[in-house]
């Protein structure tokens, strides 16, 4: 298994990239968020890589983050979705913003994305909830402050479910102490 690429950035074709390392040549596939923080060709390049072997090709694919690279790794789990609906998924959210569609369980989303009808976007929903928090180093929550993270922890110890909790951090202003914030969060769910 190839797990990790470092060398010579040679071509960028978006989505594939050639990397030299020490005189061989390896053609990447990469989603757009990684290939927007790309450095300019002739520059050492570091990537994350999965590595699919299938009868009738051997492909990498690499990724700028840990959390991108989880995310791909869970979304080709799912049944429907194979490596090049990952990598559109990838391009067209990061991993914040799917994070946030599946708490929020909001299709629409999903569906903006090129090659994703409903029916996709609903099996990746249902398929993510859960599963993504726990992969992505904790959920909706770890994509915010810590004390946006204590707010959300706070809502769903009191009994608020996920949607309802996003939605209520949602009116609180960014920069808000946990206290405060709560306050506001609470005041927001009680007028809704």
């Amino acid at each position: 298994m190839i797990g990790r690429l470092s060398g010579t950035l040679l071509e960028k074709n978006p989505p594939q990239l050639l990397i030299d390392c020490n005189g061989v040549g390896y053609e990447v596939g990469v989603p757009m968020s990684t290939f927007y923080n790309l450095p300019g060709l002739g520059d050492k390049v570091v990537l994350l890589t999965h590595f699919v072997v299938r009868e009738d090709a051997q492909l990498l694919y690499g990724f700028g983050t840990a959390e991108e690279l989880n995310l791909f790794r869970q979304l080709i789990k799912i049944s429907g979705v194979g490596a090049r609906t990952a990598l559109s998924i990838l391009s067209g959210m990061s991993v914040s913003d799917l994070a946030q569609a599946v708490t929020l369980q909001e299709v629409g989303r999903l569906t903006r994305i090129p090659g994703i009808g409903k029916k996709t976007a609903e099996r990746l929903l249902l398929e993510l909830k859960g599963k993504l928090g726990a992969d992505l180093g904790g959920g909706a929550g770890a994509v915010h402050s810590d004390a946006t993270s204590d707010i959300l922890n706070a809502l769903l110890a009191l009994g608020y479910s996920d949607k309802e909790a996003m939605l209520a951090l949602k009116q609180v202003p960014a920069g808000s102490g946990v206290s405060d914030g709560i306050k506001l969060a609470l005041k927001a769910l009680s007028k809704g």
